[in-house]
């Protein structure tokens, strides 16, 4: 039988990189689209890829991307919609400039990739479609007006292509993370912050990139067969845990793996 085929945007590093190699461990064939082009040619040099240079936020290059994956190989099972960017700020200092930019890339990108993209699936009759969310669509917090915004709308888009795609077989879902531990987390993130993410998370730890691309995997494969529509938390409790009260925890003798001291 022949390879399926994903595509995975944004997927030169961080959790896009991982859901590239969980597929290829699954023996896919995989596309990764990135506008890193320094990054994505170090991970093409690693990976036996075919790696697209895309801007996301741009239809021309969304478009010259789905033409590049079909000329090589004729079809697509797997959509990753995963690049995205953030600005934290307060809301009132966030930019119009800023809003559109992270805006733009988030939603507009997981928009344009799933037109292009999904119509491929669409005349195919099958495929699976996967939006990375973020456990702040799902929850608002400080800092994140429009990331949080574009992520919230990302599960609704999640919700919109899959009653319409789900008629032609495809299916479309959305994995919501809490806190990852990436290159660029472990640069943001101060002491204080991984600390009090160790208190709120019920399993006291920050998540791997290859628990998202588990969950990734799982959903566009056929195990997956009858889940369409859905916006699924990895995210350690997180979400199931509202506020949480780190004083609590302290109290009941928790320490930071979640275990007991």
């Amino acid at each position: 039988m022949a390879k399926q085929i994903a595509v995975v945007t944004g997927g030169a590093r961080g959790i896009g990189l991982a859901i590239g190699e969980w597929f290829l461990a699954h023996d896919y064939d995989v596309a990764l689209l990135d506008n890193d082009p320094d990054t994505l040619a170090a991970t093409k040099v690693r990976l036996d890829v075919l790696a697209v240079g895309c801007d996301v936020s741009d239809p021309a290059s969304v478009d010259a991307a789905a033409a590049a994956v079909m000329a090589k190989w004729g079809r697509v099972d797997a959509l990753v919609n995963n690049a995205g960017v953030a600005v934290f700020k307060p809301a009132l200092e966030t930019s119009f400039a800023e809003w559109r930019h992270v805006l733009g890339t988030n939603l507009d990108g997981a928009f344009l990739c799933s037109q292009a993209f999904g119509a491929i699936m669409v005349a195919q009759k099958s495929g699976a479609i996967v939006n990375i969310a973020s456990i702040s669509g799902l929850r608002a917090s400080t800092l994140r007006v429009a990331y949080g915004t574009s992520k919230a709308a990302i599960i609704a888009l999640t919700k919109q292509y899959a009653v319409e795609f789900g008629n032609y077989g495809v299916r479309v879902n959305a994995v919501c993370p809490g806190p990852v531990e990436t290159e660029m987390a472990k640069l943001v993130h101060s002491v204080a912050i991984r600390s009090d993410y160790y208190d709120t998370v019920p399993m006291g730890r920050y998540g791997t990139v290859e628990e998202m691309a588990n969950v990734v995997g799982f959903l566009c494969s056929d195990a997956a067969s009858f889940v369409n529509g859905q916006a699924l938390a990895n995210d350690g409790g997180f979400d199931a845990a509202g506020v949480g009260i780190p004083a609590f925890r302290r109290a009941m003798g928790m320490n930071a793996v979640g275990g007991t001291q």
